[in-house]
């Protein structure tokens, strides 16, 4: 299996860094789950993906630890 670094990126206006990040804090807990991501696997190569909201929530509602083809 490879590793990806998967990152979340949006603009807040705060006062501080910290306060910038518990606004995000916010988001995540309150909100619905973010569309648009930056991966970069371990070879350095990144991507900017959106994802299609009803495909990630069907995707988010099955187990897929149970596939034999994650073991």
């Amino acid at each position: 299996m490879q590793k990806f670094t998967v990152v979340i990126m949006k603009e807040f206006e705060a006062d501080t860094a910290e306060e910038a990040a518990l606004l995000m804090y916010q988001e995540l807990a309150t909100g619905p789950a973010p569309l648009h991501y930056s991966v970069t696997d371990e070879t350095g190569n990144a991507s900017d993906l959106t994802l299609d909201r009803a495909k990630a929530d069907e995707f988010a509602s099955v187990d897929h630890t149970a596939d034999p083809g994650n073991w």
